[in-house]
């Protein structure tokens, strides 16, 4: 992999990290590329979730923790400076595919300092047992982006009081909360510091030589920047409509489609959101399909549609499912 060398800035926030790996997946050739980054306390939730459900925003606030939004799918995290971020991009070749990659080569670096790391779940990685890495996807034309944490260490308290995710998905895990079922670097008994981990796992994995951005492309970084900014993609998704259904998926993740039946009996303000990890479009392929049709012409509908290339590991049985439930 080539290591992405991003020139000293003062901006260290999510979304212009975020926005230097579009840059590296729209501009540089086809190859593997690497970073890594840290930022202030902050939460950062995936591209479908409903942020008010997932974060507590009075608690955030208070203790001063920003929240954004990403385009990746997967669960809110927190992130501070005890935590590592790291940037995977690749040429595309799937959700599937680019994890596998991905958790490899994070778990032979870790290995590389005599820890034993597992990937586990749909996109985690775990010691003995317990997560102590969280990776999502983004997929863009001819590239796939994975960008995860590693936890060096942990502000418990903190992550306590502004992550709220829901029960269903917490009890299905079988565990009582968040911290209970997450590790750190540190916790393991990795001895070396923050800076010298950072510095182990770049040269570690940043074998295929540098690639060093000029201030020239920080601009149009910059530029990329203002989709993350756009009070439209940070605000909370709209308020829960009268009927919603909520499954947690084993192997997909939180799925909840809300909606509202008109006086005419037919779907409108259709929302499905959750953690899952989209691999097209959703409104463009499933919301907008199930809108203005009666619902019991929903089977004829979703029968149609590819459900498992929008939405990682979703069938049409199971769409179908969550859909109908709860509609009269």
């Amino acid at each position: 992999m080539k290591y992405v060398n991003i020139p000293d800035t003062a901006d260290c926030s999510v979304p212009f990290y975020l926005s230097v790996e579009e840059w590296v997946a729209r501009h540089l050739p086809p190859d593997e590329y690497f970073f890594a980054w840290q930022v202030p306390p902050s939460v950062i939730c995936g591209r479908h979730q409903d942020i008010p459900l997932e974060v507590d925003l009075s608690q955030a606030e208070s203790l001063g923790v920003k929240v954004w939004r990403r385009k990746s799918g997967g669960g809110a995290v927190y992130a501070d400076w005890n935590n590592v971020m790291f940037s995977y991009i690749t040429p595309s070749a799937g959700v599937q595919t680019s994890f596998g990659s991905y958790t490899s080569k994070i778990c032979a670096m870790l290995a590389s300092l005599g820890l034993d790391a597992v990937p586990t779940g749909r996109n985690d990685i775990a010691i003995n047992g317990h997560k102590v890495a969280g990776n999502a996807f983004y997929g863009m034309p001819g590239r796939s982006i994975v960008h995860g944490t590693m936890l060096y260490d942990a502000d418990f308290a903190t992550m306590s009081r502004v992550l709220t995710p829901s029960r269903a998905k917490v009890e299905s895990k079988g565990v009582k909360s968040v911290p209970s079922r997450i590790t750190t670097l540190r916790s393991e008994g990795l001895g070396m510091s923050c800076p010298d981990f950072i510095g182990h796992a770049l040269k570690f994995l940043g074998d295929g030589g540098e690639v060093h951005l000029s201030h020239d492309d920080l601009t149009e970084v910059r530029e990329i920047m203002m989709s993350y900014l756009n009070p439209r993609f940070l605000s909370p998704a709209p308020t829960a409509p009268k009927i919603t259904t909520s499954e947690y998926i084993e192997g997909v993740g939180m799925v909840t489609f809300s909606c509202r039946i008109s006086a005419d009996g037919l779907i409108h303000r259709a929302t499905l959101t959750g953690d899952f990890f989209p691999l097209a479009d959703i409104d463009a392929k499933i919301v907008r399909h199930i809108e203005g049709i009666h619902p019991s012409d929903l089977p004829g509908v979703v029968e149609a549609l590819d459900i498992p290339s929008v939405i990682s590991g979703l069938t049409n049985e199971k769409l179908l499912n969550i859909l109908t439930r709860n509609i009269p």
